[in-house]
């Protein structure tokens, strides 16, 4: 392809392909009426995306997002549950692609989606008797998978809600979660140019590690809601994260009582982790009244992509100021609650 950016975004019942052309943004619809939990891209294979979603498995796409289909869904391979919740491409390998569902378990796939395997079972973990999800209190769900981009074999798993589970050997086994770790993990990140580093965005705030997730500090001055969802650093710079946040799940998701903000910290490096604190970031944002929880992503070097019921916007400078996309958007749309958001 020629474009010089794609954007996956997946609202609740259908995926927005967006792209960046010689004669501007163009949005298309795809896989209109599914159910979509997660997106995921890699930009060494930028043809290639995932979409999870809750009745019909991982669809996956070769040509940019032109047509899509679903993989591991019937005959050899088809162990995927088809409610997936979270999608994860290695930064290692292109072929190997994860997957998490609801119930929690993960999958791991080597040639690209084709066929997958299931890991050795989390719920096998001490912790799992205290997971739980409402409304549905008796299930639970992978949010996040995180492969660590220093080591093809670590993989970090956000349980929503309950835990952190990490594996450094591929998923033949896993690492219960940390003491000190959130429970109620959103979003995870880490940086190639930060070794050891982990952030999360959390229902119980923001954290971050140093050290593989096994220590973790909580610097939360200046973050006024403490629902965090949402999260972004920067490729060009490990030390600036930026995260969507609201006073709780209500005002975070749901349209008619949703007010979230967006906040931004420039010193995640610091010892202890952001500091002196975290500031508001809504410059070009919408105002927070009626606008849920931002869906974040980084794309090349120092721009970052926020999406949410008001549009697709992004920003320059790495989350200090944001514009909104020229991209049509339906009065249908703001009236959901983005899923997912991929750059390449």
């Amino acid at each position: 392809m020629t474009d010089s950016t794609t954007v996956y975004a997946a609202l609740n019942d259908r995926l927005l392909v967006v792209r960046e052309t010689t004669d501007g943004w163009t949005a298309t619809e795809r896989l209109a009426g599914r159910d979509f939990e997660s997106v995921a891209a890699d930009p060494a294979v930028p043809d290639r995306a995932f979409a999870g979603t809750v009745e019909a498995g991982v669809q996956r796409t070769t040509d940019g997002g032109e047509t899509w289909e679903r993989v591991a869904g019937d005959g050899p391979g088809a162990t995927v549950d088809d409610r997936v919740t979270s999608l994860a491409t290695s930064p290692h390998d292109p072929g190997v692609v994860w997957a998490g569902t609801e119930p929690s378990a993960v999958y791991r796939s080597s040639d690209g989606g084709e066929t997958w395997a299931a890991l050795p079972p989390l719920t096998d973990l001490p912790s799992s008797d205290r997971w739980s999800f409402p409304p549905r209190p008796h299930t639970h769900h992978v949010r996040w998978l995180e492969p660590d981009p220093h080591d093809p074999e670590r993989l970090y798993v956000a349980i929503e809600a309950g835990a952190l589970v990490r594996t450094d050997d591929g998923g033949d086994t896993w690492q219960d979660h940390p003491e000190g770790g959130r429970r109620d993990n959103h979003t995870l990140a880490t940086h190639p140019d930060a070794e050891g580093r982990v952030y999360t965005a959390a229902g119980d705030g923001y954290a971050q590690s140093d050290d593989g997730g096994d220590t973790w500090a909580y610097p939360q001055e200046g973050l006024a809601h403490r629902y965090v969802w949402g999260m972004a650093v920067p490729r060009s710079d490990p030390d600036t994260v930026v995260v969507s946040a609201a006073s709780g799940p209500r005002s975070a998701h749901t349209v008619g009582t949703a007010e979230a903000y967006v906040y931004r910290t420039t010193g995640a490096g610091r010892d202890g982790g952001p500091d002196p604190e975290w500031t508001l970031a809504m410059d070009g944002l919408p105002d927070p009244e009626g606008t849920v929880r931002s869906v974040l992503a980084a794309g090349d070097g120092s721009k970052l992509f926020a999406l949410n019921n008001r549009g697709l916007y992004r920003s320059a400078d790495a989350g200090a100021t944001w514009e909104l996309l020229p991209v049509a958007w339906a009065e249908a749309y703001e009236r959901q609650t983005p899923r997912g958001l991929a750059v390449v």
